[in-house]
């Protein structure tokens, strides 16, 4: 195994959201290189599914200038268990409340320059209730048959990458 001791770390950016930090490593045959890595809180998503239909939610992504369809995710609390968070953010962005809940994985996003760690939750125990977006969020609830989903991931038309990685977990927990 190969590993990288830090020789030094140097805070460039810490915001809202990420922390941004430029890092003096050395490598494993003795030379050394830089890495700017960001740091996340990490998140959660969840795959719902009721009446054959998976719950997704379409917005727009200004880095990406596109909507995009997506699980329900959203970030970590300070201090907050992974699994309040997801079923916090499935009752956020959608309505739904789910009464059991089941961890299928987890997932980082992005290992070559950040730290975010997306775990992974699945339900088909759902109770609809009332939307509770954010201020500043903006969703569209999409219900979409099971084989219709798979269909889209197959072609492109889901290209979000924790979305894809959740629904390759929960298709593999149902054996789909």
């Amino acid at each position: 195994m190969y590993e990288e001791k830090t020789i030094e770390s140097k805070e460039i950016y810490n915001g809202k959201i990420i922390n941004l930090k430029v890092e003096k490593v050395e490598l494993h045959n003795g030379n050394e290189s830089y890495r700017e890595i960001i740091s996340h809180p990490g998140g959660c998503g969840i795959v719902a599914i009721k009446n054959n239909k998976i719950i997704l939610v379409s917005q727009f992504r200004k880095p990406i200038n596109q909507n995009i369809l997506e699980i329900p995710a959203g970030k970590l609390d300070q201090y907050e268990d992974p699994i309040d968070c997801a079923k916090r953010e499935l009752k956020e962005e959608t309505g739904y409340s789910a009464n059991s809940i089941k961890k299928i994985g987890q997932i980082f996003t992005s290992p070559g320059y950040t730290n975010e760690c997306i775990h992974i939750y699945y339900t088909d125990d759902l109770t609809i209730g009332e939307m509770n977006l954010d201020q500043d969020e903006f969703v569209n609830i999409e219900e979409i048959e099971i084989s219709e989903v798979l269909r889209m991931s197959k072609c492109g038309e889901i290209n979000d990458g924790k979305t894809l990685a959740a629904l390759l977990l929960a298709f593999n927990y149902l054996k789909i």
